[in-house]
């Protein structure tokens, strides 16, 4: 069975030299001829320094630019990385291979909802772009987005033919949707021969109906097939979690971060137990990356706003909070963070506002109850 990997290539790209005053054409085209060969080479300290010194002669270069970005992404300084194609991309805007890196660097960072309107760029400009079509779609996996997976997917079977990644992303998204089509792609999967993959889509299928045993054998099959299959570890911590095995639960989840740092139901959960265990900095860290994965995820910046509150950071949990009751304004347990951070940071008016807020909202409650 074929492994189901993306492999990307960083690309050199042809611009035109700006030649800084003082300096010679001759004198860059030496440098970056030496950084090209150290970055061949391995030597990405060497080529670093080497490119730096040639865009301090011509520094609106974009070849230049983005080989000094895919040095970054090398020794994994991704904001280094991001930094520099962004630079490349506004002296070559039109540059395919540029805007794909700085997809990359964003998705490969844990911030795929930054990536997406790249990628969706990329594609736009080159629809034959397969493995973009695959990232974009994960991206979508990655942040809750599984209709536009399974639609951005779909259509484009012909394009995939019997590509096994291409069932793969797009069966676990489509089990989230109609998990009747999507075990069609766990059979093609399997007929392929026994795969990680199969058991991790049928672990998928189980956990969907919270047959949390047959989802646990399923996926511990998957990891033990592959413990470095993307989300396997993630799914197999959930299966546990739900079963009450919280130690070999956590252990799934800092295992799928080792594979994946992009998870965001790994980085939940640790990030809720830590909090949970009075670890504040490594929940601050696993929860802030989260929201930067999902921003919109209601639970993810409940647990930070929590987080927030616990540690005194009482101003970062008011924005927050506040964010949360304006999109859900009936969220009681919302209204009543709200209102003890206010009383902490002696905004009195404002915390008497939301218990009143509160009170309204029980009593609508109770109604109901009464009513029904």
């Amino acid at each position: 069975m074929r492994r189901l990997s993306l492999s990307f290539l960083f690309v050199v790209l042809a611009a035109l030299p700006l030649r800084a005053q003082g300096q010679t054409e001759a004198d860059f085209e030496r440098l970056f001829t030496r950084a090209l060969e150290l970055h061949q080479a391995g030597d990405i300290l060497g080529a670093i320094d080497t490119y730096k010194a040639a865009l301090t002669i011509s520094p609106g270069r974009a070849d230049a630019l983005s080989n000094l970005g895919a040095a970054y992404v090398r020794l994994g300084q991704y904001d280094d990385a991001i930094g520099q194609y962004e630079a490349a991309l506004k002296a070559a805007p039109d540059s395919h291979a540029t805007r794909l890196n700085l997809a990359l660097a964003y998705y490969k960072s844990a911030r795929p909802a930054q990536a997406i309107p790249h990628l969706r760029r990329v594609i736009a400009s080159d629809p034959q772009a397969r493995n973009a079509y695959l990232v974009l779609a994960d991206c979508y996996l990655q942040t809750g987005q599984d209709e536009d997976a399974v639609s951005l997917l779909q259509p484009r079977a012909q394009m995939f033919g019997d590509d096994l990644a291409y069932a793969y992303v797009l069966g676990t998204a489509m089990l989230q949707i109609d998990p009747y089509e999507g075990r069609k792609y766990v059979d093609r999967i399997f007929r392929a021969g026994a795969s990680a993959e199969g058991h991790l889509l049928m672990g998928i299928a189980h956990l969907g109906r919270q047959d949390f045993r047959s989802a646990r054998e399923e996926l511990a099959q998957a990891v033990k097939l592959n413990p470095r299959l993307p989300t396997a570890q993630s799914l197999y911590g959930r299966a546990l979690l739900s079963l009450g095995d919280q130690d070999g639960a956590e252990l799934a989840f800092r295992r799928e971060l080792e594979v994946n740092v992009n998870d965001f139901h790994a980085n939940l959960q640790l990030g809720n137990l830590r909090r949970r265990g009075e670890r504040f900095e490594d929940a601050s860290a696993y929860l802030e990356r989260a929201v930067a994965i999902r921003p919109g995820d209601l639970a993810a910046r409940k647990l930070l706003a929590d987080l927030r509150l616990q540690t005194g950071r009482t101003e970062e949990a008011v924005d927050l909070l506040e964010g949360i009751v304006r999109e859900v304004p009936d969220l009681v347990e919302a209204h009543v963070q709200l209102a003890t951070a206010y009383h902490r940071l002696k905004r009195a008016e404002d915390a008497q506002r939301h218990r009143t807020i509160v009170d309204q909202l029980n009593a609508e409650a109770a109604a109901k109850q009464t009513g029904r």
